[in-house]
């Protein structure tokens, strides 16, 4: 047994996944589930016909903003640059970093699918997905950088 529980732990490692503790469900499982959302979200708005066969009869638009509102808020709550500010004031930044984020995000879509033509539905969703992702990668090491200044100290 103790050997199966060694390799669930290494698979676990190997994928990248981190022990269920309340720490990792908070700033990292949280945050994962925001950035499933983000992606969903710029496939929606990119390209809301796809969604719309898929979820027939609902739109998910606010729901996939909310979760991703929601992931943000505590990616950004748990960076070490913030630790030191109280709690309360802590998570107004969070939610602020959380809002400016998606509502960016959401606007950039927008303003990005106008540019597309209206019977090209693939580029519209690769062009969602990659620039969701390169604003993920900017935004992550724009806040390693801030965490690096704080550590520095």
């Amino acid at each position: 047994m103790a050997d199966e529980s060694k390799k669930e732990c290494s698979l676990c490692n190997k994928i990248g996944l981190k022990p269920f503790t309340k720490q990792n469900i908070y700033y990292y499982y949280i945050p994962m589930h925001g950035l499933v959302s983000y992606g969903a979200l710029a496939v929606n708005v990119m390209n809301p016909k796809l969604v719309s066969k898929l979820v027939p009869n609902k739109d998910l638009t606010d729901v996939l903003l909310l979760s991703t509102l929601f992931g943000t808020s505590f990616f950004l709550y748990g960076r070490p640059h913030l630790r030191t500010i109280p709690n309360g004031k802590r998570g107004l930044y969070s939610m602020l970093g959380g809002s400016l984020f998606s509502m960016g995000s959401l606007l950039m879509w927008a303003v990005l699918r106008r540019t597309v033509p209206n019977n090209n539905a693939a580029l519209a969703t690769v062009l969602g997905l990659a620039s969701g992702a390169v604003i993920v990668k900017l935004s992550t090491d724009y806040f390693d950088e801030c965490d690096k200044l704080v550590a520095g100290k």
